[in-house]
């Protein structure tokens, strides 16, 4: 699957890792009607406690600590908005 990096960020946050990369696909994709693979996880002590992403066969979907979510893909910044409102509450507990 060919693919176009559009954004990478990482950075240190309390402690532990937050990364976000999303993808332009450059070839249709019928499981990305959008157009978009995407890949955000905090991390800390080796652990995933919030991740966001939608990997082949499973569509969309959202980590929160051991459970898994579907998440309603709608814009790249309503995405990134939610994640880091997850990571910041996770942060918080």
């Amino acid at each position: 699957m060919a693919a176009r990096a559009l954004f990478y960020k990482k950075q240190i946050y309390r402690g532990g890792s937050v990364e976000m990369v999303i993808w332009e696909l450059l070839d249709g994709d019928a499981e990305c009607p959008h157009g978009l693979k995407y890949r955000l996880v905090y991390a800390k002590d080796a652990q995933r406690l919030i991740g966001y992403d939608n990997e082949r066969g499973k569509g969309a979907h959202r980590h929160l600590g051991d459970s898994e979510f579907s998440y309603m893909f709608q814009s790249i910044e309503r995405l990134v908005k939610d994640f880091l409102n997850d990571v910041r509450r996770c942060g918080d507990e």
